[in-house]
Parts: C-alpha cells; structure tokens; sequence
C-alpha cells in the first residue's frame, strides 16, 4: 500500500531534481519551506517531528536540498514531509505540502470496525506500522 498525503501524492515519487524546482518555486514566491518526519503517516497525525528551523529568507533551493539529504541520512527509513509556508496576510498557512522519502516497505492501514447501540458502525483506521514500538516500525 502506497500512503496518499499532500500533492504529488498519487505520482511516482518525484526526483531531487524534481523536488528541486518544486522547492524553486516556492522560494521564489517567498514561502518558508520546512522539512518533518514520521513513522506514523496516520492522515489525523499532523504532529510530525520538524527537522531544523523553517528556513526562512533562502533564495537557493540548494540549501533545503542540503537539509534534505542530512535529514535522509538520519532518517532514511521513514517517511519525510516537505511543506511550503506562505506567510502573506490573507494566507498565513501552508501551500504546498508533499512526501520526499518513504520507507522501503510501507504496511498500510487496517480499518477496525465497532457496533455500536442501534444499527450504527464506527470506524477506525490504524496503521499497521503502530504495531510495533515508536522508533522501531520500519526497517529491520
């Protein structure tokens, strides 16, 4: 199962130089770019761990790649999010969003069904990676 979050989401994954001109164009409209990782992509989980600093005021994109490739270096394993945020009043919120790195396997979810009182059923998706301890759910 491939996990669908952010643009970009059901392409193939997009290439450094593809992500490259992408982080371009958000520098180039003066968005802060930062970069978050996780090893729960649970689509309700929108606490992933940041990575630096936004980086504000860059004009290069060469140096979000830079923090791109020590992030992967650290950690390769799990999944890593790159967001683009516009701070222009009226917007004040993120533009662009997308995964840049994904485990090798990704397990998928599981959606966990409960009766309730009446005719009603409940749902409830979970990772199948949240079976394992936090830090341990990728790789060997």
């Amino acid at each position: 199962m491939r996990v669908t979050q952010g643009a970009f989401s059901f392409l193939p994954d997009l290439t450094d130089q593809q992500i490259t001109a992408q982080v371009q164009y958000c520098l180039d409209h003066g968005w802060a770019v930062n970069l978050e990782f996780t090893d729960d992509p649970h689509p309700r989980n929108t606490y992933w761990e940041m990575w630096g600093l936004p980086m504000f005021d860059l004009a290069d994109a060469a140096g979000v790649m830079a923090e791109l490739a020590a992030c992967r270096k650290l950690h390769g394993d799990l999944y890593i999010r790159l967001s683009a945020f516009d701070s222009t009043a009226g917007w004040e919120s993120v533009r662009l969003s997308f995964i840049v790195n994904r485990p090798a396997e990704e397990p998928g979810f599981r959606l966990d069904r409960a009766e309730q009182s009446g005719r009603r059923i409940a749902y409830t998706t979970r990772a199948y990676a949240t079976d394992r301890p936090e830090g341990s759910r990728y790789g060997a």
